[in-house]
């Protein structure tokens, strides 16, 4: 059982498998380092950028079926209204370690 979900990039890709790898290998270029900066941002104590970080991140994270949002929400939550900060950090280590797991899947299933 894998820990993400590629339905909507193979409906996206249409069938293209080389556009679908472009999309995998986009994912796995930009999404860990970005996950790294939020991570980042917010030991730094700075909100702002972990939403930018955390925002930029939701589309590939829903792209991907990674279930994410409730946390993404958390840290938009600390950000935008100084709400919810005593659970960012439990939102933050669930974010990483989805991106960690599907990160290994995707390489080993793209043979990357």
């Amino acid at each position: 059982m894998s820990n993400y979900n590629l339905d909507e990039v193979k409906e996206m890709a249409g069938g293209d498998d080389e556009f679908m790898l472009v999309v995998v290998q986009t994912f796995l270029e930009e999404i860990p380092p970005d996950v790294e900066a939020m991570n980042e941002a917010i030991g730094n104590d700075n909100p702002s950028l972990a939403y930018q970080y955390a925002h930029k991140m939701k589309p590939n994270l829903q792209l991907f079926g990674l279930n994410l949002m409730d946390q993404i929400k958390v840290i938009e939550a600390w950000s935008k209204q100084g709400r919810r900060k005593d659970e960012v950090p439990q939102a933050a280590e669930a974010i990483t370690k989805k991106v960690d797991v599907a990160s290994i899947a995707l390489k080993r299933d793209f043979g990357l």
